[in-house]
């Protein structure tokens, strides 16, 4: 195996047919040396960004080799070599920017795509030279004097500093033929960080641009342009504004998304974690009620057997709000699709299997956060369930409707059944589910209970705020 065709295998995904393109491109890089007179190479992008490595290389029969070993092998990093990285990426071609050398050498790039018969670029071909031409401080200075005057009518004016120096987007200005008349500092701060060397007044808007677009194309769509690329580990976004004037012809604005990203990613992987620790909350309580079920299969005692259902019916109504969030993985569940898991889950108790019970749900589609959803859910769990327990004796058929009506401030759920109602006063107030209905609604709702019964059924009545 030749050594472009192993370097590429070992560091890239490229294609056997894109290897054998650029093997093809590589045989003829000693003729582009002596007629370049500069030294060549083939880069191809590493699986790591900001990263190309050196696959061939070949210099002139002139003696202007500026190396002392052979590179092949060698990484070219965005840092010191920014037209190599931005072309690969981009696949535009990049002219006489700046670079630093793997030897530390000062030198100037002119970088073209080598692309495959898809039209991606896979590799690029490098010409490099001494640096021994930088464009006259004459050029930059007329080229300023030109805009100057320009850019105090056009762009508003702060303590004697263009606006554009306070604003957090690199702003770049170019002239009718493509060139950079004016930058501030925040587009040198950025181009800095991808490795520009240069400065950047008097570029071309074909070494600099970050997108593949030409100019004379964006000029005539009259338009504004806007575009989202990765570039390295960046992120940016890039507005492109057509200007109407005589001699500025484009406005480019370059704003760093990155941080912004990369919150977004946090927030996506804190989200999938959320869903999965519900998830696993779920599985536990159902694990829970599973092994309580298990045991009241084994005792023949009917009040155990009571009091053993009770206890899973709380924990699956807790559940109920776990595998709502476990779906959703967020903090805010529809308390009626709460309601609906606890009908179809609830265990019913031995003494009232063979009622026909109806149990309807109706009202606002009301959102609450998870521990409002959680604690409303066991409320209305053990209201159902005392239901169960009283309200239907000697009945065939039973109906539960409950209510849910959402408020300003606050909201508030109703569940009547029409069974034969109790005596309120004869209360056992030891009971457990009504100690525990009065708790959760007074000291975790911070709501008010009330209960109306009579021989046609009974009413049980619960508000909660809604923050």
């Amino acid at each position: 195996m030749d050594t472009i065709e192993s370097l590429c295998k070992s560091n890239t995904n490229l294609s056997y047919e894109d290897i054998e393109i650029i093997k093809s491109i590589a045989s003829t890089l000693k003729l582009i040396a002596d007629s370049s007179n500069g030294n060549v190479f083939i880069d191809v992008m590493t699986k790591h960004k900001d990263e190309a490595i050196v696959v061939a290389a070949d210099y002139p029969n002139k003696g202007n080799n500026l190396y002392e070993r052979n590179v092949v092998g060698e990484l070219a990093i965005r840092k010191n070599e920014p037209a190599v990285i931005r072309t690969l990426e981009v696949g535009m071609p990049s002219r006489d920017l700046r670079a630093i050398t793997q030897e530390q050498r000062k030198v100037k790039q002119s970088v073209e795509p080598i692309k495959n018969r898809h039209n991606k670029t896979i590799a690029v071909l490098i010409i490099e030279k001494d640096v021994t031409e930088n464009l006259e401080e004459r050029t930059k200075l007329q080229l300023l004097a030109d805009t100057n005057e320009q850019l105090t009518n056009e762009i508003s004016m702060a303590d004697n500093k263009n606006i554009s120096y306070y604003v957090n987007d690199a702003v770049l200005i170019l002239n009718s033929k493509g060139i950079v008349v004016f930058n501030n500092p925040m587009a040198d701060r950025l181009y800095k960080k991808l490795g520009y060397k240069d400065e950047l007044i008097g570029m071309k808007f074909s070494n600099l641009s970050l997108v593949n677009l030409d100019f004379d194309d964006i000029i005539n769509e009259n338009k504004i342009v806007v575009r989202e690329e990765e570039v390295g580990e960046l992120t940016l976004q890039i507005k492109f504004i057509t200007q109407p004037t005589e001699n500025n012809k484009l406005v480019m604005l370059v704003r760093d998304l990155t941080e912004v990203k990369e919150k977004e990613k946090e927030l996506i992987l804190k989200s999938v974690a959320i869903k999965e620790i519900h998830h696993r909350v779920k599985n536990n309580l159902q694990t829970v009620a599973s092994l309580l079920r298990l045991q009241a299969r084994r005792s023949k005692s009917e009040e155990f057997n009571d009091i053993v259902n009770e206890s899973m019916n709380r924990i699956l109504s807790i559940s109920a709000t776990h595998e709502i969030l476990a779906k959703q993985g967020i903090d805010e569940v529809n308390i009626k699709e709460v309601l609906n898991k606890i009908k179809y889950s609830m265990v019913i108790l031995k003494k009232v299997q063979s009622l026909k019970l109806s149990i309807l749900i109706k009202g606002d589609d009301l959102k609450v956060s998870s521990d409002k959803s959680t604690t409303i859910a066991l409320v209305v769990n053990e209201i159902i369930q005392n239901s169960l327990k009283h309200a239907f004796n000697n009945k065939t058929e039973g109906e539960i409707v409950i209510t849910i009506k959402e408020g300003n401030i606050y909201s508030s759920i109703c569940v009547i059944d029409n069974g034969g109602g109790f005596d309120i006063e004869g209360i056992d107030s030891q009971s457990l589910g009504l100690n525990i209905v009065k708790s959760l609604v007074k000291d975790k709702l911070g709501g008010n209970l009330n209960i109306e019964s009579n021989k046609e059924g009974t009413k049980v009545y619960f508000d909660f705020r809604n923050e």
